[in-house]
């Protein structure tokens, strides 16, 4: 390879690096990583990859085994949602997951006992997908202390989670819920 071809070569990887790494920035306070393995992940703000122009935030793999979990979260006091629906929504895409992505939600009482709880593991996103609209619906019953809430990436790859809200919802909105098999009306001895 001539060498002017090598230096233009090296000068473009280097611009290309630069443009990703100025692409991304720090994670805002309250939101934190948390879950299976948080030190196989990165999490930070994306203003590529964005539908709001504002910039998404992003869950991505970086290290490890890769078969666990970690999630990207925000806790937020109860206190002035009890006894109603709240629906946490967002914009999501993702890139490579190789195991499940989604949008997830959890109501807390003063133990740490859930009080209701919904992860879209039944509904999730896998591989690479186009951004779309995801959201977890739960109650928040009169003894709830504290919601937590986000995006869940379970394996390798990367989430990212643009456009979010967090919003009370009539009774109309259906709460999410797992799909339970049927339990026996007696025991089988």
């Amino acid at each position: 390879m001539k060498p002017m071809h090598v230096i233009a070569t090296a000068l473009a990887a280097t611009s290309l690096w630069v443009v990703a790494a100025e692409s991304t920035g720090k994670l805002p306070a309250p939101w934190y990583v948390g879950g299976g393995t948080p030190s196989s992940y990165q999490a930070g703000v994306d203003s590529v990859e964005t539908t709001s122009g504002k910039g998404s935030k992003f869950l991505r793999y970086v290290q490890g085994e890769g078969k666990s979990f970690t999630t990207l979260s925000q806790a937020v006091s109860a206190q002035r949602y009890l006894g109603q629906r709240v629906r946490f929504q967002a914009r999501v895409k993702s890139r490579d997951v190789s195991a499940w992505a989604g949008l997830w939600m959890r109501v807390s009482g003063p133990t740490p006992a859930n009080l209701a709880f919904y992860n879209s593991q039944d509904k999730p996103i896998t591989g690479t997908s186009d951004w779309q609209t995801r959201s977890v619906t739960l109650d928040v019953p009169e003894e709830a202390t504290t919601i937590n809430f986000g995006v869940i990436n379970a394996g390798t790859g990367q989430v990212w989670i643009d456009e979010l809200s967090f919003e009370v919802v009539g009774k109309d909105v259906p709460v999410d819920s797992f799909q339970r098999n049927k339990l026996p009306e007696s025991p089988t001895l």
